[in-house]
């Protein structure tokens, strides 16, 4: 443990089960009243056995296995459903992105509510290279449901204009977010179908890292622009279906679903987009040159048939200029951070040790092939201490 809390004494009754340099009492039984109790994380993927430990509690508790990918969908049906009742009029407006989440979101509430739901996508120029068309071809192949696409770019850069501090993107992201969603369910309701409902790809971790209302006593590590981001006078009744879903639930979910697994595996993507990824201000420019360094690292991590092997892997611009040399003139530039990440559920993370000879390709052609950069690292930072994303 290096949380700095122990237990000094067990209570009568209770036998030693582990120990550990820094924890004389890591786990301690009570078999005769079938009492278990440890001190540490079997659930990260840092402790080892720690699967079966969690399985050897499981199978003395005689609990059974119902937790299953049909489980979790037909309990997220029966819990839109009765949400958002029968009524025709009352029309779901979802918020769908490039990511995971959003989609496996939408597909279930369009699987309950059928042609209710209404998609809407909003380009906020904080996307991935080619994001929007990538949006628009699998609503249109893979879900069959309709689409609205809105293009808000200076919308979002001109409220992001000169705002450096990461909780303060994040919640200026998730306003501007529900007021372009307000004025889409606006337009809804004049052709006769108000939208009461609003879907979001909210998932666990998001409501544990802002300490989401059922979170009390969780401290707030950062907040989710669809969670903690939210203004006050929100004038929908949020539908999560995946609230309580860790990535990996979420993950099978969609394959249960029948989504593409192509997509169903793509890696995460963060719901501020590059507003947490280019650190400092963030501008149409800055966004470009990350964009460009991204699409780099995504040729060269799957050329090297890893892309699937990682939870993660992403540039991040940093607000810091070096002194470089290109051919024999000096250059002035940003330093570009490569990340990449193994992780089950977001919640813990490993760095990847990539090949020297990946690393060396990734950095010689983002600093020849990018303008603006000039320098590449690499964050060797696992989570815990640090986060995934850098803001």
């Amino acid at each position: 443990m290096s949380h700095g809390d122990k237990v000094d004494q067990m209570p009568p009754g209770f036998e030693l089960a582990a120990a550990s340099a820094n924890c004389a009492i890591a786990a301690m039984v009570n078999p005769s009243r079938r009492l278990f109790a440890i001190q540490f994380h079997p659930e990260v993927n840092h402790t080892e056995h720690g699967r079966d430990i969690l399985g050897s509690f499981l199978a003395a508790t005689h609990a059974k296995p119902e937790w299953t990918p049909g489980s979790m969908v037909e309990d997220a049906l029966a819990r839109v459903r009765a949400q958002v009742g029968a009524d025709p009029s009352a029309a779901v407006v979802a918020a769908v992105s490039g990511g995971v989440d959003s989609l496996v979101a939408a597909a279930l509430v369009h699987r309950a509510v059928g042609d209710r739901l209404t998609c809407v996508f909003v380009n906020n120029g904080l996307l991935r290279a080619g994001e929007p068309e990538t949006v628009a071809q699998t609503f249109r192949d893979a879900l069959g449901a309709r689409l609205v696409a809105v293009d808000a770019v200076e919308e979002f850069l001109e409220a992001l204009s000169g705002v450096t501090d990461p909780e303060q993107k994040r919640k200026i992201i998730g306003t501007k977010f529900i007021r372009i969603f307000e004025r889409e369910a606006a337009r809804a309701a004049g052709q006769g179908a108000a939208a009461r409902f609003l879907v979001q790809g909210t998932i666990y971790p998001d409501v544990v890292e802002s300490s989401g209302p059922e979170r009390q006593v969780a401290a707030k590590i950062k907040t989710h622009h669809n969670v903690g981001g939210l203004p006050a006078d929100l004038g929908f009744e949020l539908v999560e279906p995946l609230r309580l879903l860790f990535k990996d639930e979420v993950r099978a979910v969609g394959v249960e679903l029948g989504l593409p697994e192509a997509l169903v595996w793509r890696q995460p993507f963060p719901g501020p987009g590059l507003a947490v990824r280019v650190l400092g201000e963030v501008t149409k420019e800055r966004c470009d040159v990350l964009r460009g360094a991204d699409t780099i690292i995504d040729e060269e991590i799957r050329a090297a048939g890893l892309y699937e092997a990682i939870w993660q892997s992403f540039g991040v611009l940093l607000p810091v200029q070096t002194v470089g040399v290109m051919g024999d003139e000096r250059t002035y530039a940003d330093v570009l951070a490569l990340r990449a990440v193994h992780s089950k559920d977001g919640m813990t993370a490993d760095w990847v040790p990539l090949p020297y000879d990946l690393l060396a390709t990734i950095s010689s052609r983002i600093v020849n092939e990018v303008k603006g950069i000039n320098r590449v690292v690499y964050d060797i930072s696992s989570k815990p201490p640090a986060t995934i994303e850098w803001e």
